[in-house]
């Protein structure tokens, strides 16, 4: 057993309590080590549910909030999912355990450098990722299941919407900065959105363009 294992049984024992019951999202995050995807400074904190400081101004977001977020998205292992804002790759390394391929976007390309060398460490080969604007999706590889965005945007980004296979499912944190935020999931209908409250969230926020650049893209 490793010097984790007690935390993460804790944790999942915690997330069960908390609503989480969807097996599948469960069983991924149990599947998943967090305690590679936090800074060595934030290693004992990382079985605990709370967000903690990446770099560049961005977090790894609380587990409860990505189990919330995972479960919203009511994921099939056939599933092609978009991921806005790849960040420490934790919540990447959590889908590609719950779907067919994770196609994810991040604007800080160190932090997508690193988090594409922890994902390669586990050997989580469905993944595709890239730096860039994740506002503007990913045109090229839509449409998309299930999209699932990791910072707050003033609104549901249309462009993402619109990426959104017919049926498919977006969940996306939406809100002021320094104001209220809502997890908000939008189920598509042909050409009809319809859009969920899910309940307060609090996220950092969509930024748009590209932010500490080095770019590179591996499949």
């Amino acid at each position: 057993m490793t010097p984790f294992a007690t935390r993460k049984i804790r944790l999942i024992l915690e997330l069960r309590r908390a609503g989480i019951s969807d097996t599948a999202v469960l069983a991924a995050i149990e599947r998943v080590p967090r305690e590679g995807f936090v800074p060595d400074a934030f290693k004992h904190q990382c079985y605990e549910d709370t967000a903690l400081p990446i770099g560049h101004g961005q977090t790894i977001s609380q587990p409860s909030i990505v189990a919330r977020m995972l479960q919203a998205l009511r994921i099939d292992r056939r599933h092609k999912i978009l991921e806005i804002g790849t960040g420490s790759g934790y919540q990447t390394a959590v889908l590609s355990h719950l779907c067919r391929r994770v196609y994810t976007i991040e604007r800080h390309a160190p932090l997508l450098h690193v988090a594409q060398d922890r994902l390669e460490a586990l050997q989580r080969r469905n993944v595709t990722a890239k730096a860039g604007d994740g506002a503007l999706g990913w045109t090229e590889q839509a449409p998309f299941e299930r999209i699932v965005v990791s910072a707050a945007a003033p609104d549901v980004p249309p462009l993402l919407r619109d990426q959104l296979a017919d049926g498919g499912i977006m969940v996306v944190p939406v809100g002021d900065e320094y104001d209220e935020q809502r997890i908000i999931r939008v189920i598509r209908a042909g050409s009809t959105f319809e859009a969920e409250d899910l309940g307060p969230v609090r996220f950092v926020p969509l930024s748009p363009g590209l932010g500490a650049t080095g770019a590179r893209q591996t499949r």
